[in-house]
């Protein structure tokens, strides 16, 4: 289904039934089809929202870079149009990244009764002097090849260079949802945690590289009310990965059929 917010052109879908609604805040680069695992889960219990943000999925891309106020701005507006006064809220990477920044605002058009992050992005890494380097070279080598004459010297060699740059991710934006992501993965909203006071579950694969496990156990010891489960052997898609264990945790957090 397809819903006008804010003068974009959104794509969702609704399952299940309930008197509560769960709505899924998706990962970077994902579709909403990914999440599918989520509603089949719950769907018995509970009626679950969910939707591609602007930039993600079949939705309309920002006509400009937003940071993740923005899209936690769009989300109110997206709740209000579907008249949701009350939710239980799952993010999974991006997706925990503006709910993080959502449970930590003084007031909302709607409450977050409950919260679940999983493999949640929000936390930005302590840079190695390797790290530091790597991103120093990168910086000088961007501004010599932007030199006319140089690139006109080789081409096919800058174009090369520049083609590996960055993750998958970034490589397969566009160029407003790469400044988009470049915001994103900046800030670090570790200091907003002790804010999100909701009771939350944080769900990890403990071979997560993207966002290490070590970020779940700053998450679990800074935010007041949050419990841990870790499916072990997993990455950054953890309840893809043991779909069976994730449906497991899921039903028993929600009470699903109980």
């Amino acid at each position: 289904m397809n819903i006008e917010i804010d003068g974009y052109n959104i794509n969702y879908k609704i399952t299940g039934s309930g008197d509560k609604t769960v709505v899924v805040l998706q990962g970077w680069g994902t579709g909403l089809e990914t999440y599918d695992i989520v509603a089949e889960c719950i769907k018995e219990d509970y009626r679950v929202v969910q939707f591609d943000l602007p930039g993600f999925g079949r939705s309309d891309e920002p006509r400009q870079a937003w940071n993740v106020d923005s899209f936690a701005d769009f989300f109110c507006d997206f709740m209000k149009v579907l008249n949701i006064e009350s939710t239980i809220l799952v993010g999974h990477s991006y997706g925990g990244r503006v709910i993080i920044k959502l449970a930590a605002r003084k007031s909302l058009p709607f409450v977050i009764e409950k919260i679940i992050l999983i493999d949640s992005a929000g936390i930005v890494p302590k840079r190695s002097f390797g790290k530091r380097l790597k991103i120093r070279k990168y910086k000088i080598l961007k501004k010599i090849f932007n030199f006319k004459v140089i690139y006109a010297l080789f081409p096919e060699v800058i174009d090369d260079w520049r083609s590996r740059q960055g993750s998958t991710d970034y490589r397969n934006a566009t160029p407003v949802m790469r400044q988009c992501m470049v915001m994103a993965v900046n800030e670090d909203l570790t200091k907003l945690l002790p804010e999100v006071w909701q009771e939350t579950l944080l769900i990890w694969g403990d071979k997560d590289t993207a966002t290490p496990i070590g970020d779940a156990r700053i998450m679990e010891e800074k935010m007041p009310n949050a419990g841990l489960a870790i499916l072990e052997g997993t990455g950054h898609f953890s309840f893809l990965e043991k779909p069976q264990v994730f449906k497991n945790i899921m039903r028993s957090y929600l009470r699903v059929g109980v």
